[in-house]
């Protein structure tokens, strides 16, 4: 199976639990930070929702600088799962034209003519895309349990959800 079809996959699998997790971010709640210096709830729901395709895009041009990191807030909690649909579609779009070749030529992140990250692109799509999309998905929970918001299931049970129990 070529390298872009398994990113892929996983990326359809893991948008389904993120989605089920956006779709518990409170209105009422989006400007509460749990620090000073943490994201906001806005502000990290709309990352979450927004990795896949920024990311995906990014990946399609190399040597790249670092891009800018002024995270917008949602506005509304009805905006975020519309933005991760228009997000996963950047990534499919991005990731399905690449061959395998692509895949392992080497993409890079500088900063003039020093070089900050080097790596083959189907590791920084693996890296950088899917499992820092998983990290901020993870505080997402996070916040929503401090917050008293009822948990879903990404990987099995929560303590407010059991996708295996029986009805």
């Amino acid at each position: 199976m070529p390298i872009a079809d398994t990113l892929l996959q996983e990326l359809e699998q893991e948008s389904a639990a993120t989605r089920r997790v956006l779709e518990r971010v409170p209105d009422a709640h989006l400007a509460w930070r749990p620090h000073p210096k943490s994201f906001s709830l806005g502000e990290l729901a709309m990352h979450v929702a927004q990795i896949p395709g920024s990311v995906a895009m990014l990946s399609t041009k190399s040597p790249v600088a670092p891009p800018e990191f002024k995270q917008q807030s949602a506005k509304r909690s009805a905006d975020l799962v519309p933005a991760m649909d228009e997000s996963i579609s950047m990534a499919r779009s991005a990731i399905g034209g690449y061959s395998d070749a692509q895949m392992m030529d080497t993409w890079r992140l500088v900063a003039g003519d020093r070089e900050i990250l080097a790596m083959p692109r189907a590791v920084f799509l693996r890296s950088i895309m899917l499992n820092h999309w998983y990290h901020h998905r993870g505080q997402l929970l996070v916040y929503l349990r401090q917050l008293n918001v009822p948990v879903p299931s990404v990987y099995g049970p929560t303590a407010d959800e059991n996708p295996f129990a029986h009805a």
